[in-house]
């Protein structure tokens, strides 16, 4: 039917024209149709078999034939020359379709490789005698001269719940409780953010785990007060125990970094309350 088609169509349109300006106009149409579709397979299939390049039917040369029997073969060969366009184009689809599906494999192996393997559990052997599992570690029992100690500090009530909660935890951090005293500080911040005590808070969270043995956590604690509340009234305090924290951390060239903004952004306290903690804190970052 659709040979049918063409064929009439293609009649149609030759039977408007001379047959000699018919058949070279088709011809001329039929070579461009068929270097485009050679260009489309250049382009898939680089390097390709030569038969996918070169056009299955060619015209025959010979005598030019009367104007009445061109027109005939004028359809004939045009027919034939887009049947193997068609048959191309089939071959092509077909090709690309199966380097598809073949590439959809290749997908599917390696999302299989890249998952990992299932571990099954390995099956109990009749007979033999389970294995005990370990029993589940106990906590240590707390000293109880310390759960004595930090019931003796009692928190304040001045009705200023900021206030008692700070005063709280420097009780226990006075008292050399760190523990008990890092968890109050770091509750009193997180409920009383926007309080005056907060950046003192804070700052003796830094020092407590300082003198806990815990100097990265006090650089992070003592950074984020200078970061986050640098106009409190310890934040030049948390740059100079930062320094100290990095000094036992082994960062000495930070450590004067440290120093030297805290001077840059707090002149007049670097040079008045904390002078004496400034100068110490260089010589022992061995600071230029």
């Amino acid at each position: 039917m659709k040979k049918f088609g063409i064929t009439i169509l293609l009649a149609s349109l030759l039977a408007s024209t001379p047959a000699s300006a018919q058949s070279a106009d088709v011809d001329k149409r039929v070579d461009r149709l068929e270097q485009e579709m050679r260009a489309v397979q250049r382009k898939i299939f680089p390097g390709g078999s030569t038969r996918y390049f070169e056009p299955e039917i060619t015209a025959e040369n010979g005598p030019a034939s009367p104007a009445a029997s061109v027109t005939t073969s004028a359809v004939s060969d045009l027919i034939a020359r887009v049947d193997a366009l068609e048959r191309s184009l089939a071959n092509l689809t077909g090709q690309v379709e199966e380097n598809g599906f073949r590439l959809k494999k290749l997908e599917d192996r390696m999302a299989a490789a890249a998952a990992p393997a299932a571990t099954l559990p390995a099956a109990g052997v009749s007979g033999s005698t389970p294995k005990s599992t370990p029993a589940p570690a106990t906590e240590a029992a707390p000293d109880p001269q310390r759960v004595v100690g930090v019931a003796a500090i009692v928190m304040p009530e001045t009705g200023d719940a900021g206030e008692d909660a700070y005063i709280y935890g420097y009780r226990l951090w006075d008292a050399k409780f760190y523990p008990e005293a890092q968890a109050q500080l770091k509750k009193m911040v997180e409920d009383h953010p926007s309080h005056r005590r907060a950046s003192f808070a804070q700052n003796l969270l830094g020092r407590a785990y300082l003198d806990d043995g815990k100097p990265a956590l006090a650089s992070v604690a003592l950074y984020e007060n200078y970061q986050k509340r640098p106009r409190g009234e310890r934040a030049p305090d948390s740059l100079y125990f930062l320094s100290t924290a990095l000094v036992q951390l082994g960062k000495k060239a930070d450590a004067c970094r440290v120093l030297a903004e805290m001077q840059d952004v707090y002149p007049e306290v670097a040079s008045g309350r904390l002078a004496d903690r400034v100068t110490s804190g260089k010589a022992a970052a061995n600071c230029k």
